[in-house]
């Protein structure tokens, strides 16, 4: 049986511009093993037409064929014998390197709280007021039961389980007692039940002038209707 080597992406030469893709690439790295001077030099230049034909929307931006020969020589790393046209100005450019970003989530066990929840907890520890301290921790207590009810719409939300979630978000460092209640939020967050968009008195026909025009008209009518009857 015959074996069929697979050469994987993984595995291959990094594309310098993905845009232009790999066969690009290639014809590059083969116009450099070219030996004849003007063999290679045509070959370039074609690859540069084949460059353009790709991505014709360059021929929308100044000096395009310039910007094509810099993508060329980029791609060829500046190691090909080459001339490009006249007036092209050709400089390595410096490589940069990226450093990584680190992903803000810091406790991914109880995202549904967010970020900002343990920022303000951390705030809240380094408080040096302690009546200060103890109006700040309520309302953060009382926005995370309100954002596990956001969350957690089918369950029961007992403050316990809040209490304990600020807890492990405070290290220890700061808690609840058993007496502190945290339905400041929710409270303010119901709709107010004294108003009744309902109960708001609609305009009766017979409050306007034209309505009881229209019903001692139509007393008139009826009036002179039972006397023609009665002759």
């Amino acid at each position: 049986m015959k074996q069929i080597d697979l050469e994987y992406n993984s595995e291959r030469e990094l594309l310098t511009i993905p845009e232009y893709g790999r066969n690009v690439q290639k014809l590059i790295n083969h116009c450099k093993t070219i030996e004849d001077a003007d063999e290679r030099q045509i070959f370039a230049e074609r690859i540069v037409e084949l460059m353009l034909q790709m991505h014709p929307q360059n021929k929308n931006v100044n000096e395009y064929k310039e910007r094509l020969w810099k993508h060329f020589f980029r791609i060829a790393k500046y190691d090909i014998d080459v001339k490009s046209p006249e007036g092209t100005q050709l400089e390595e450019e410096p490589s940069v390197e990226l450093g990584k970003v680190e992903y803000p989530q810091k406790f991914p066990k109880m995202r549904h709280y967010g970020n900002n929840v343990k920022v303000l907890i951390e705030k809240a520890v380094e408080m040096e007021d302690p009546e200060k301290q103890a109006i700040f921790k309520n309302v953060i207590g009382s926005y995370m039961k309100l954002a596990y009810k956001n969350w957690h719409r089918e369950h029961f939300i007992s403050d316990e389980i809040v209490k304990n979630d600020f807890k492990v978000l405070a290290k220890g460092e700061l808690g609840f007692t058993p007496e502190d209640q945290l339905d400041f939020l929710l409270a303010n967050n119901q709709p107010n039940s004294s108003f009744n968009p309902k109960s708001k008195k609609k305009r009766s026909g017979g409050s306007s002038k034209y309505g009881s025009k229209n019903r001692s008209k139509g007393g008139r009518d009826r009036k002179s209707n039972n006397h023609r009857r009665r002759k």
